[in-house]
């Protein structure tokens, strides 16, 4: 004798199979961290190195005249723009810390972390030297050493380690974005999404 099977009222309540999803990628501030912080040791170091060494010293050519070693210092922007208007640049270079500081949660990219920590580095590297260099907080003078084709920067503006890192995190960010890379890891192709 069979035993009639009892209904099956509980379809709609029957454990569906799932995709697996994949894990978020982790966090990159560390990476972030650690580039900004080699950055800036660098930057820091060189400067120091550049006041010891070059003070009063006539440009000291390298690579046959490719680059020379000589000090500079700046009271303006990059490549001696915005002179005398240091307290405003300093501001500025707080707020480009503070925002990436503010983005660095959500950071799951490799290429970001890399390309923000260079800013951030350069950033804090030239901001140190306008917090407590002459002539006094808010208003000190950037320390540039390195001019490239030709002494005194007539070819190029002289620039330091601070700065080289600024535009290549700079130039990194906008290759990034053109390539559709976004601060989570993702990648935008056609307005989607992907992994």
């Amino acid at each position: 004798m069979t035993v009639p099977s009892e209904p099956d009222t509980d379809k709609d309540t029957a454990v569906q199979p799932t995709q697996p999803t994949q894990p978020p990628r982790p966090r990159r501030v560390w990476l972030l961290a650690t580039v900004a912080l080699l950055v800036l040791a660098v930057d820091l170091v060189t400067k120091l190195l550049a006041v010891r060494d070059l003070e009063g010293a006539s440009p000291y050519p390298l690579l046959d005249g490719l680059v020379y070693l000589q000090l500079v210092r700046n009271p303006g922007a990059a490549f001696g723009m915005a002179t005398g208007m240091t307290w405003l640049l300093t501001l500025i270079a707080v707020g480009v810390v503070v925002a990436i500081v503010r983005v660095a949660a959500r950071l799951r990219s490799r290429g970001w972390a890399v390309a923000l920590g260079l800013v951030l580095g350069g950033a804090l590297g030239n901001l140190v030297d306008r917090m407590f260099r002459f002539p006094g907080p808010l208003h000190g003078w950037v320390i540039d050493f390195i001019s490239v084709f030709a002494p005194d920067g007539r070819v190029w503006p002289v620039f330091n380690a601070a700065d080289s890192s600024i535009c290549t995190g700079g130039a990194l960010l906008v290759l990034l974005a053109l390539l559709g890379m976004e601060l989570d890891g993702t990648r935008v192709r056609g307005g989607r999404r992907s992994k």
